[in-house]
């Protein structure tokens, strides 16, 4: 279960991601903004290729505890990456504004808590 629940979290990341070159993210980002529009859009995005190369590669393999390391590391990030939008919800170059933007950004943090508790818990409450 927890699976499908990081899986889901995961690409919500990646819509979100989608999202973010439309609302031109990289204007909130001290070096970026300063930088030629076109210059910036290509440098945030190409940034976000090794990341996801790390961690589809990681988890496309069969070493579990490597795995679960994944899920340990990117879920607090989905908590934090949530408050930092959280906290620059008034930048004045947040393109975030819409509904639909903010509910793939807040529907992260809560499904990270709960694969979390289902990373920790479940092993204690449902033992094999």
């Amino acid at each position: 279960m927890e699976t499908i629940l990081f899986l889901l979290n995961f690409s919500l990341l990646l819509l979100h991601e989608m999202d973010a070159i439309r609302a031109k993210e990289w204007r909130m980002f001290i070096v970026l903004k300063e930088m030629a529009e076109d210059r910036a859009y290509r440098i945030f995005t190409l940034a976000h290729l090794p990341l996801y190369f790390i961690a589809l590669y990681i988890f496309t393999g069969d070493n579990e505890t490597v795995i679960f390391g994944l899920k340990v590391a990117i879920d607090p990030f989905m908590i934090t990456h949530a408050l930092v939008h959280y906290s620059f919800r008034n930048h004045s170059n947040n393109g975030f504004k819409s509904r639909f933007s903010k509910a793939i950004i807040f529907s992260m943090p809560v499904l990270a808590i709960a694969d979390l508790c289902l990373l920790f818990f479940a092993p204690i409450l449902l033992p094999s």
